[in-house]
């Protein structure tokens, strides 16, 4: 991963919308109202103390009103910010999440961010068509959660560090001083998934991050840890909704 550059934590009061270099990084910070980030073009990432959750360009994050969070970027981003008042964010989730982004909603996000108000109340009425279709969205299964166990922490930052590593639960156990059993336990009860289900997440993760920055498919695959392409693709598609071929298709639409 190339280094990072930093930002200054500043407080967002407006809807907006931007271009960010790759891997530009937000610190932590917190909002008093909502915010809706979406990536018209490139790919992010929201972190907050419950983990991360990961934006390709067909998603969008969530952060309710309070959570501390914070930002990454990846690939040259057009980053668009829509603030939610705290007064009208009791319809939507009260929890940090990931959406899909429907055609409407990213052609309301756009124009909310794209242009100065025409008439006197048309940005309110694009945030009703914004928060109506956010009502109406499922989450989506971007979201990887962090744990406390300082054993289990200590096996997803080996995976963290690698999401390629190919080592089986039980070997990782033998690593950490845990048995596999007590580690599979603790992926339930922590983190609500199972050990292949979250390291299949981290890898997606990262697989987004490579696709985004142009990598193959076949590259990506192999660096992620999937032994062929055809599992990988079939990994990603059941995460994101879409083959890896079609998400970058859809980066280089929107880039155009």
């Amino acid at each position: 991963m190339p280094e990072t550059r930093h930002t200054a934590s500043v407080e967002v009061t407006t809807s907006g919308g931007g271009w960010l270099d790759h891997g530009v990084h937000i610190d932590p910070h917190s909002h008093g109202d909502g915010q809706l980030v979406y990536a018209a073009s490139g790919a992010l990432a929201t972190s907050t103390a419950r983990g991360t959750w990961v934006a390709p360009a067909n998603r969008a994050t969530w952060t309710p009103p309070g959570f501390e969070h914070s930002h990454r970027f990846y690939g040259r981003t057009d980053v668009r910010l829509v603030i939610v008042p705290a007064a009208s964010c009791d319809a939507l989730a009260g929890h940090p999440g990931v959406f899909a982004v429907s055609p409407l909603l990213r052609e309301a996000v756009l124009a909310l961010t794209d242009r100065p108000e025409s008439r006197p109340g048309a940005h309110a009425r694009l945030l009703d068509v914004v928060i109506d279709e956010l009502v109406e969205t499922p989450e989506q299964s971007l979201h990887l959660p962090e744990p406390n166990d300082p054993r289990l922490r200590a096996v997803t930052a080996l995976l963290h560090a690698d999401p390629g590593r190919t080592t089986t639960l039980t070997g990782l156990g033998h690593l950490v001083g845990a048995s596999e059993r007590t580690l599979s336990r603790l992926f339930d009860a922590e983190l609500g998934m199972s050990f292949h289900r979250w390291r299949t997440v981290l890898r997606v993760h990262h697989a987004v991050i490579h696709l985004t920055n142009g990598v193959s498919v076949t590259d990506t695959a192999i660096t992620c840890g999937w032994s062929n392409p055809s599992s990988f693709i079939d990994a990603f598609s059941s995460v994101v909704g879409q083959t890896p071929g079609r998400y970058q298709a859809d980066l280089h639409r929107h880039d155009h």
